[in-house]
């Protein structure tokens, strides 16, 4: 089988990485170091030289464009359309995964996404109703908290308030902004995440599916995960999956939505 298209214009550390044997693999690399093509060009080792079917593949990027790019450069390296390929952001892989599975779920099958400024709105009614003085608590910045609690895997009755005010009165407005989301089938971006970890984490079967068919994960800017990340990646692994992992070391752009460092 001729792979000479896959392996052209890397460069010998590149190479070994793309055809590496190995289950579980980390490759750390500086910015502009080809990291993102090394990840392209091992989708495309795995389906044309080791014959894995492209339904077998998962791989996550940052941004909808890279993942878009990505894509395009496989289906230019093995001259065919990867229709059955999984390759998005996690809140793309996320969304697929729930409107696949929204009665398991608990949401209605025509549930709403809701983009920052969407989920901005939705808060400052929640202020509204409960009467929050927005002078001492803005809406952006409750907006955050919640966006930092869900990062970090936790609902509004999980929040570990203590003796803190300043949680205790985010948490109320967290807790009812759940409720209202709730009520009328409103999915936050964070939520995409969170409500796919606890899917997969409390239906063994569909976490079986999932983890037989990808047998091999694949995921880009891997320094940037936040905890929900980190933990649905690790759920989505099955025993017998291999992990590519890329990323920089030296460099967190997403840092600041919870990146693990």
């Amino acid at each position: 089988m001729d792979v000479s298209d896959i392996l052209n214009n890397l460069n010998e550390a590149q190479r070994n990485a793309v055809t590496s044997e190995s289950s579980h693999l980390l490759v750390l690399a500086g910015a502009g170091s080809g990291k993102t093509r090394v990840i392209a060009h091992r989708v495309a080792w795995l389906v044309q030289a080791l014959d894995n079917s492209p339904h077998s593949l998962l791989t996550v990027t940052f941004t909808n464009k890279a993942a878009n790019e990505m894509k395009g450069r496989i289906e230019s390296m093995l001259g065919q359309e990867m229709a059955d390929f999984w390759c998005g952001t996690f809140h793309g892989i996320a969304h697929r995964l729930l409107r696949r599975h929204w009665e398991e779920a608990s949401l209605r099958k025509e549930f709403a996404i809701l983009d920052s400024e969407d989920q901005y709105r939705v808060i400052k009614r929640v202020c509204k109703s409960m009467g929050v003085d927005e002078g001492k608590w803005p809406a952006r910045q409750i907006q955050w908290y919640i966006n930092k609690e869900k990062d970090e895997c936790r609902r509004a009755n999980q929040a570990e308030s203590g003796d803190d005010y300043f949680v205790e009165q985010m948490t109320k407005v967290y807790e009812e902004y759940e409720q209202l989301c709730e009520r009328e089938s409103l999915v936050d971006f964070g939520e995409l995440l969170l409500r796919s970890l606890i899917l997969l984490s409390t239906n063994e079967s569909l976490l079986s599916h999932y983890q037989k068919r990808f047998k091999h994960i694949l995921v880009d800017e891997f320094q940037d995960t936040n905890e929900v990340q980190y933990r649905l990646l690790s759920l989505l692994k099955g025993k017998d999956s291999s992990y590519t992992a890329v990323g920089d070391d030296d460099q967190s752009i997403y840092g600041w939505r919870g990146g693990k460092k």
